[in-house]
């Protein structure tokens, strides 16, 4: 028999990732079409509410994605092609030829995993397919079903949560809110830019911006509380029910309600704080923001270790969210047990997700997170998914068996894109499939009983979407 493209098996196929029939048993009868709740993404809420239309392959993939920049880079392309004025097809041409680069990375899974699931596209992509896969995936999204407002909903999505500021107007929210097409789309409290004064300028044009908005002059500390407590109220309004915060790490550093005050006027007036000063402002308004949020019965969430902006010369180029970030190497353990366990003895801790990119802290936060469960909801403390650098198999994995050996992976609330893209869904199925996978590995090696095959589809189910629906009750 004579091979060719046509006689091999697909590379994306029905049991990609799944090496046993315990594995595909518990992906193809419980985790493959279990609904989608993305907790946590970075869509732009007015393309959603466009139902925007993408005029090619490079502005859906390409656009935003510094993920892919970086590997870009990594593999020689000049900035002109990646974000720079260089024609559409230029830019996809020069991403073709990266991607077999990219083998043994997460991209090129996720890279045809979008090319099968998205749009029917089974071939692998290269220099020697590059035109055909554009000009068909672009063809494709000029048709109505390749909408934004489409593209979520064909992945049964029931919720997403965008990442917005305090100071945002939610106006693209109400509108979807008040023109539904099946998906909720609900907002997350993101208040970081209230703890930054690290930068008085920017801060001060920030306090300006957020007084206006809530209506609230704001000359003190208390001032500043009270108009978050009123901005807040109206993101709860708006059905938002939990809270982001990024970090370099924790903060719980000891201080003074008047310290604090005499730290945040003197801001106001463009002062520069001092290192120490700074710690002290960040460990009291983050307990403040937790403080607000159990008043609420949000969840709160909390992404620890990035290390961010870190080549000046192309963050005076570019900016922030570039492809310029990195791991950061933290000591979060003393002040994050240090800042529960205040919240804890002031009765104020609500439901906690704990997000690290170091994978060294898995443990570190596993442990944490379970100190400080008090059995008032299952997993009300819990490590949140592989973020960022980790939300690949091997991230997934040690976060999975972190999860496993020191708290309950049955309550694991599953997975999320953190994306700014409309197609990465299929990362919700990857997380899956590895799920599955893992669980199969055990039942085959004689880890799980197989008489308990229906608890632990059961489980995958829960992780795959009930547990989400459940905790955040959306």
């Amino acid at each position: 028999m004579t091979i060719t493209m046509d006689t091999l098996p697909k590379f994306i196929n029905d049991d990609f990732m799944l090496t046993n029939d315990y594995a595909r048993e518990l992906y193809h009868e419980s985790a493959e079409h279990m609904p989608i709740i993305d907790y946590h993404c970075h869509l732009v809420p007015k393309m959603i509410a466009d139902n925007w239309q993408f005029k090619d392959l490079t502005e859906v993939w390409l656009g935003g994605d510094h993920y892919k920049w970086r590997a870009m880079r990594g593999n020689g392309v000049p900035e002109e092609f990646i974000t720079g004025k260089r024609e559409s097809y230029e830019k996809f041409e020069k991403w073709a030829q990266t991607v077999p680069y990219t083998m043994r990375n997460p991209l090129y899974h996720w890279t045809h995993l979008e090319l099968a699931r998205v749009f029917d596209v089974y071939k692998t992509l290269s220099p020697a397919t590059a035109r055909e896969i554009y000009e068909e995936c672009t063809a494709k999204l000029q048709t109505p079903q390749y909408r934004g407002q489409e593209l979520m909903k064909r992945f049964n999505v029931k919720v997403v949560c965008t990442t917005d500021d305090p100071a945002d107007s939610l106006e693209y929210h109400q509108y979807i809110n008040e023109h539904p097409f099946g998906v909720k789309v609900l907002p997350a409290w993101r208040p970081d830019k209230a703890m930054a004064i690290e930068k008085p300028q920017q801060y001060i044009e920030y306090i300006q911006k957020l007084a206006s908005v809530a209506g609230v002059e704001i000359r003190n500390y208390q001032d500043l509380l009270d108009a978050l407590a009123k901005r807040q109220e109206f993101f709860h309004q708006m059905g938002s029910r939990l809270s982001d915060h990024g970090l370099e790490t924790f903060y719980a550093e000891d201080f003074t309600m008047e310290e604090i005050d005499t730290i945040f006027r003197n801001t106001l007036k463009g002062q520069m704080p001092t290192k120490e000063e700074i710690l002290k402002f960040r460990s009291a308004i983050l307990l403040d923001f937790a403080r607000m949020d159990h008043a609420k019965g949000w969840v709160q969430q909390f992404h620890i270790g990035a290390i961010r902006d870190n080549n000046t010369r192309m963050f005076n180029i570019l900016g922030p969210d570039t492809g310029y970030d990195a791991i950061h190497d933290v000591q979060c353990a003393a002040a994050g047990h240090k800042f529960f366990n205040t919240l804890a003895l002031e009765d104020k801790l609500t439901k906690t997700i704990l997000y690290n990119l170091n994978p060294k802290d898995n443990e570190v936060l596993a442990t944490m997170a379970y100190t400080f469960n008090d059995g008032t909801c299952p997993g009300k403390m819990q490590l949140g998914s592989g973020w960022w650098f980790l939300d690949q198999e091997d991230g997934m994995r040690k976060q999975i068996n972190a999860l496993s050996a020191l708290g309950l992976l049955s309550r694991f609330v599953g997975m999320l894109t953190d994306s700014r893209s409309f197609i990465s869904y299929p990362r919700h199925e990857y997380f899956r499939r590895i799920l599955c996978n893992v669980l199969g590995e055990d039942l085959a090696a004689g880890k799980l009983p197989k008489s308990e095959m229906a608890f632990i589809h059961q489980m995958v189910k829960d992780i795959s979407y009930n547990n989400a629906d459940r905790y955040f009750g959306f």
